[in-house]
């Protein structure tokens, strides 16, 4: 879990004070309707992929960049679900404060693309496919949170989304 060397930088200037960033969530769905999930290094937690923003970086390629890193899954953004300001700030073990803006997509895979889940990067122990009704424990909270507002979107139909990608 490397930290960006964009934020390195602001680090060095700002020291640990509080830090506002652009996350994403990767809601993805196979053909079978299964969720990709991973479980993290950090919390044990299983959770939906996210990230940071890069930079000048399109949020959907994004998206793109964290599901392939953490995954290796090929994944093409659909729609932004749900833009939402967390009121927590978090604070890491070095001091390091942030509050984050998170961007949960939706996703399907990418045709043609690597649907075959597997441990890409040190941010996860374990990764897979799980359905919505079986999905395992621990799972974290915000990832419920998250899934929950994929399901209020689905509900009001696809015309509720805020942005459409791809078709």
């Amino acid at each position: 879990m490397a930290t960006p060397e964009f934020i390195l930088s602001l680090r060095e200037k700002i020291g640990n004070d509080l830090l506002w960033l652009t996350g994403i969530t990767a809601y993805v769905e196979d053909d079978e309707g299964r969720v990709l999930l991973g479980r993290r290094s950090d919390t044990g937690e299983w959770a939906l992929v996210y990230g940071i923003n890069e930079p000048g970086e399109e949020p959907a390629d994004t998206v793109i960049r964290e599901v392939k890193e953490e995954t290796g899954v090929d994944v093409v953004p659909t729609a932004l679900v749900s833009v939402k300001a967390g009121k927590n700030i978090t604070t890491y073990a070095n001091g390091d404060r942030t509050q984050y803006l998170d961007l949960t997509f939706a996703c399907r895979l990418a045709e043609g693309g690597c649907s075959a889940p597997r441990v890409g990067d040190d941010e996860s122990l374990e990764v897979g496919w799980f359905s919505p009704d079986a999905l395992p424990e621990p799972l974290a909270v915000t990832t419920q949170i998250r899934m929950g507002r994929v399901r209020a979107w689905r509900e009001q139909g696809s015309g509720a989304a805020l942005f459409s990608f791809g078709e």
